[in-house]
């Protein structure tokens, strides 16, 4: 669905990038039909009155408007009433956003299948923690020298672990901040002033997202300014988005991801649908 809406963003761009062209197009083309007749009317006054050429009788359908070049020129000024000279700067911020979204899915799926061939440990965890006699850690050291191969973790899987949680974020943060200007009436207006200021388009900004500074900046390819929105609240649009560690854990237990993957319960309930404490 993510991938849809960013097509349509992007065919949304393109139109209107193309709006000002296709105006200039089916403008000039019934011009180039008014000069032509204009041409013709000032050669029928100048023969008709000397009786000094004739025309074959139908040239005057050469220069006529035709109901495709008005319906064209017609629907060109309908697009034109809405257009943005400088760029349309909410649908930019929504189209990095989804780029953003698609590239954070990425991540879950390499993290999704790592966390897979890793969860064997959670099986050792448990095994371990519930050996509470001699005869049952026997058991335990019977296990994992019968699975060893199975229950070990190599290091690339920790550094693809490691890698992915990291891209997960990055990607997540960057669509959040996106995302959060794109819908905020007075960040778009504000962005879109420095647009202006700098006689450039939306299109050709550079717009991205700094954590250590906590905004979304955006720089211009005529100018060496920066025009930014602070996410933590120190401006007077007054965004505010960061929160605790403990909000976002808060958040993840309640997730659907979550709650369908291994942690949640149990090592066999995941693997093996035993969810006996469901």
């Amino acid at each position: 669905m993510k991938k849809m809406i960013l097509s349509l963003l992007v065919l949304s761009s393109v139109a209107q990038s193309s709006e000002l062209d296709n105006l200039i197009n089916t403008s000039n083309a019934i011009v180039d039909q008014i000069d032509r007749g204009i041409k013709l009317v000032g050669a029928a006054q100048e023969y008709a009155y000397y009786g000094d050429a004739l025309s074959d009788g139908t040239i005057s359908g050469t220069a006529h408007i035709s109901p495709e070049q008005l319906q064209a020129y017609t629907a060109a000024l309908s697009s034109m009433s809405n257009y943005q000279a400088y760029g349309d700067l909410q649908t930019v911020l929504e189209e990095k956003a989804y780029t953003e979204l698609d590239m954070m899915d990425e991540a879950i799926g390499v993290f999704t299948e790592v966390v897979v061939d890793m969860i064997a440990v959670q099986e050792v965890a448990e095994v371990s923690e519930s050996a509470a006699t001699p005869q049952e850690e026997a058991e335990v050291q019977t296990f994992v020298a019968d699975n060893i191969e199975s229950l070990t973790i190599t290091q690339d899987e920790v550094e693809t672990y490691n890698d992915s949680l990291d891209s997960i974020e990055e990607h997540a943060n960057n669509a959040s901040a996106f995302l959060s200007v794109a819908g905020n009436k007075e960040a778009v207006e504000f962005l879109e002033q420095g647009i202006e200021n700098a006689n450039t388009t939306a299109e050709e900004t550079n717009i991205f997202y700094d954590s250590n500074q906590q905004w979304v900046a955006m720089g211009y390819n005529t100018t060496r300014n920066l025009t930014a929105v602070y996410l933590n609240g120190n401006d007077n649009i007054g965004l505010d988005l960061y929160v605790t560690e403990a909000d976002i854990l808060a958040a993840g237990s309640e997730s659907e991801y979550y709650l369908t993957g291994p942690t949640a319960y149990s090592y066999d309930c995941f693997m093996n649908s035993d969810c006996t404490e469901l």
